[in-house]
């Protein structure tokens, strides 16, 4: 999975698993089309783009995002929906009783309207991007003196790669590859014909030559130019497809950043291409591909190696039948049902738009920028800060050992004191074994790389990889190798059932006996998601969970499913069950008139029973609210139905990906985390795990996450009881001033991490003055450069004053607030940083409407200086 995707606003896109055949009857007033619900949320997306609250080269990657989730969508669910209207059997939705046939109908409807809206989006922020000196080019905007370096940057750094194709008798058309760009030039009939009779004169005057000798030099030449120049018969197309070697962005001569993609590149140069015809016209095209294939499928308990089958599978998937065509510009009369037939698609399945056909581009123009244009054109840095409940100075595990339950908020904080304790694990004699899940992990992974050096080093790994992570099939394979070769035990889950849980277990052996030290995650065990995606993820000592973790990978190595847990809850047996089974609760307690209520942040909502459950609960007075950032199934508000739901969502900077559920009112509210989402793919098809947190300091800290979310009044909107969200800023406030006042919860959350990161840096530091003036008055006898930061010590005499000593031994304040990792002398170990950019220039803390105000105290001299002061004092007393 490359970087993009790290932002990527997509859902993991579900099966074929929720189409059910329900009972006869009508839909519930309540319920609506998953597939519809997803396109809604996807221009929630879209809308990002238009928000003029986002930095210009944001709201761009956010149309990127827009591209890549709709191309999955039509890879995956559109894919599954096709297959499924082949399928003779009587198949419905069980949400909308619509059929397959039907659901695609309304999607390629939805679609259409949707993509107006997408080119004016795009077009208003190239415009905008084009007044700030970032200029994207269309070909019809090219200066001469563009045009003329163009043609000779094609020539050096372009054809050589083209390998161009013509269609005809001879020449079947090719296999279009799913999401490649092709240029598609059409060659003029008319000058076929042209061409076939100059063969025939050119094949009499030839005749004619054999028998006269002495043929005229001139007309030999001319015939020879002319045979050069004639190209086969009966082609009416070309293809090229775009060249893999070259860049795709083109950079042009000229003030600022110009740039034309390579694309209009090759349509300058078809012509040349194609000299031996006349080329009509060029168009860009894009086939997107069914990409949804059981991975079940042909496999059987004899199949040599289930990683090879999965190989094959991903070469099986880049050649299923098309589901749509785009197209750049209107595609001729000609050429349409031409492309139409060969591709078996339908004039419904085509979509023409001026907006690039691959997006991807849009995330590497920042590298052409400068530092001050990116800081105008993009959100400020953020780097995911240290836990403040961790001392960065002292092991991870011994931390973990010695105190209560850890709870990490990913991206807000570093996944770093994660991958830490995998480290010291790799090390620690004591700890005997490490199990844990993979459904994701980055291309470049140091958790990874410290499990290998834990089995390299003796220590017993096990690791579970799914490798029907979709789309990361590839990745997760050969991680899977390097993890076999590293002596690592690799198992691959279950036939029937995804294994999606985030769980880890260290174990170790302790003169008290045998300990485990569990993890238990919202998100996958990716470096690059986790600083972009919203999740939580608990670290602890729990002897119950231990054991159940324990239980959990022996229930995983032999294929079992199980439901002998005593704190955890294992999917498919147990989480939903146990589901309905508190919200049951919920209505015995409203019925009887006692205080109750539900929340659940999740990513989506398609499953019937859970849906169905939580109308009843709404029906019997049970306040409900649902943070949903993507599908909902259910819809709220509906009279004498869902009266009593509330659904939101928040689309923002951050992916929304953190699962949580709560079972009664705000005030004794039992909450859970887990990582399944409430569709029926989670609950029916996978093994999920979702575990209560039972420390109450947690549980507050959750529930007040979740206030704060709900606060939010510049990206959370609600869905309305007529299928529609309310528009972006509907909640904003507006002061007496009459200025908008927008609170966005997700900036908040950066500004306290850093916050806390740079008060924890403080009490470090007054920790190490404290310490360095004990010893001071402990040992008077000690030399005043010993007492004195080393800084000071190196600076001139003469120097050291205390201004001048103050600017020499001040942290630096990126270090100190925005490091993501710990100075190399204050972490205590040799590890390098675990990212290169963990370090970078500070950002000024901001305040929000929730923190409250803090009156600034008197400026005084810091620590440092008094301790340094003193220090003068004291060697000038000795004098």
């Amino acid at each position: 999975m490359h970087i993009k995707e790290a932002l990527c606003m997509a859902n993991d896109n579900p099966t074929s698993s929720d189409q059910v055949i329900p009972a006869a009857g009508n839909p519930a007033p309540y319920l609506q089309n998953r597939e519809l619900s997803w396109l809604d949320f996807n221009e929630r997306v879209l809308e990002q783009g238009a928000d003029e609250s986002v930095p210009l080269l944001q709201r761009l990657n956010f149309i990127s995002i827009f591209w890549s989730n709709l191309q999955e969508f039509f890879m995956v669910r559109v894919g599954s929906l096709t297959d499924l209207s082949l399928v003779k059997k009587h198949i419905v939705d069980s949400k909308s009783n619509m059929t397959p046939s039907e659901q695609l109908r309304a999607i390629y409807l939805r679609c259409h309207e949707l993509y107006p809206a997408y080119e004016r989006t795009f077009e208003q922020v190239r415009l905008l991007l084009n007044k700030v000196g970032v200029t994207h080019v269309r070909p019809d905007e090219l200066t001469d003196e563009q045009r003329s370096y163009l043609a000779e940057y094609a020539e050096a750094n372009v054809t050589p790669f083209l390998s161009p194709q013509i269609i005809n008798a001879r020449h079947p058309f090719p296999h279009l590859e799913n999401g490649a760009l092709y240029i598609v030039v059409r060659l003029d009939e008319e000058a076929d014909n042209a061409q076939d009779q100059a063969k025939s004169e050119h094949k009499k005057k030839d005749k004619k030559g054999k028998k006269s000798k002495g043929k005229p030099a001139k007309e030999s030449t001319k015939n020879a130019s002319l045979s050069q120049n004639v190209g086969a018969e009966g082609t009416m197309l070309g293809l090229i497809p775009l060249p893999r070697q070259c860049a795709r962005v083109v950079k042009l001569p000229g003030d600022g950043f110009s740039f034309i993609l390579l694309e209009h590149v090759v349509e300058m140069v078809a012509e040349q291409v194609f000299s031996m015809y006349t080329v009509k016209h060029t168009n860009v095209i894009c086939v997107t591909r069914n990409a949804d294939i059981d991975a079940t499928e042909s496999t059987d308990e004899n199949d040599e190696d289930y990683r090879e089958h999965m190989k094959r599978i991903l070469k099986k998937r880049a050649r299923l039948a098309p589901v749509r065509l785009e197209s750049e510009r209107e595609l001729s009369d000609t050429l349409e049902p031409l492309l139409l037939d060969r591709l078996n698609l339908k004039k419904h399945q085509v979509f023409t738009t001026s907006v690039p056909l691959d997006l991807s581009f849009t995330w590497g123009l920042a590298s052409h920028l400068s530092e001050k244009q990116c800081a105008a054109l993009m959100y400020p840095p953020f780097t995911p800060q240290w836990p403040a409940c961790l001392d960065r100075k002292r092991p991870i595990m011994e931390q973990v050992t010695a105190g209560g339950d850890v709870l990490l908020s990913y991206p807000y904080e570093s996944m770093d004191p994660f991958v830490q304790l995998l480290r010291e694990a790799s090390r620690d004699p004591r700890v005997i074994s490490i199990k844990i899940t993979l459904y994701r992990l980055a291309s470049q992974s140091h958790l990874a790389e410290a499990l290998i050096d834990a089995a390299e080093n003796g220590k017993e790994v096990t690791a579970l990889f799914e490798l029907r992570a979709r789309f990361d099939e590839s990745n997760n394979i050969e991680w899977s190798q390097r993890f076999e070769q590293a002596g690592c035990n690799v198992i691959y889950g279950f036939r029937d059932y995804k294994v999606h849980s985030k769980i880890c277990c260290i174990t170790r052996q302790t003169d008290d006996g045998i300990q485990h030290i569990t993890q238990l995650g919202t998100g996958n065990y990716n470096e690059k998601t986790a600083k972009l995606y919203t999740d939580l993820s608990l670290i602890t000592t729990s002897p119950t969970i231990g054991r159940d973790a324990t239980e959990f990978f022996r229930n995983m190595a032999l294929e079992n499913v199980s439901d002998n847990y005593d704190v955890l809850w294992v999917a498919p047996l147990q989480v939903k069950p146990l589901i309905l089974k508190n919200i049951d609760h919920q209505i015995e307690l409203a019925r009887r008139g006692e205080p109750c209520g539900l929340f659940f942040k999740t990513n989506s909502v398609t499953d019937k029973e859970i849906i169905d459950k939580i109308a009843e609960a709404s029906q019997a007075g049970v306040k409900t609210v649902m943070l949903v950032r993507g599908i909902s199934c259910l819809v709220p508000g509906v009279e004498g139905c869902t009266e009593n739901v509330r659904v939101v969502s928040i689309v923002g900077r951050m992916l929304e990906h953190s699962r949580i559920y709560g079972f009664g009112p705000r005030a004794n509210m039992k909450v859970y985390l887990a990582s399944a989402d409430l569709m029926t793919r989670n609950m029916d098809k996978r093994v999920e795990i979702a575990w209560p947190v039972l420390d109450e300091k947690l549980r507050d800290r959750i529930l007040s996450y979740i206030d704060v979310s709900l606060s939010d009044t510049a990206k959370l909107r609600e869905l309305l009881p007529n299928r529609r969200y309310t528009p972006l800023g509907f909640f904003a406030q507006v002061s007496p001033e009459g200025k908008t006042i927008r609170f966005d919860s997700q900036a908040h959350f950066m500004d306290e991490a850093r916050l806390k990161a740079r008060m924890n840096t403080e009490v470090e530091v007054e920790r190490e003055v404290e310490k360095r003036e004990a010893v001071a008055a402990a040992e008077p006898e000690t030399p005043v450069a010993a007492t004195v930061p080393a800084a000071a010590a190196a600076a001139p005499a003469g120097a050291a004053t205390p201004a001048t000593s103050e600017a020499a031994t001040v942290l630096p304040e990126a270090t100190s607030t925005t490091s993501g990792a710990a100075p190399a002398d204050a972490a205590g170990t040799s590890e390098p940083a675990l990212e290169p950019d963990a370090i970078e220039p500070a950002e000024k803390a901001t305040t929000t409407a929730i923190l409250p105000r803090v009156e600034q105290p008197p400026h005084k001299p810091s620590l440092l200086v008094r301790a340094l002061a003193a220090a003068i004092r004291f060697s000038n007393r000795r004098k």
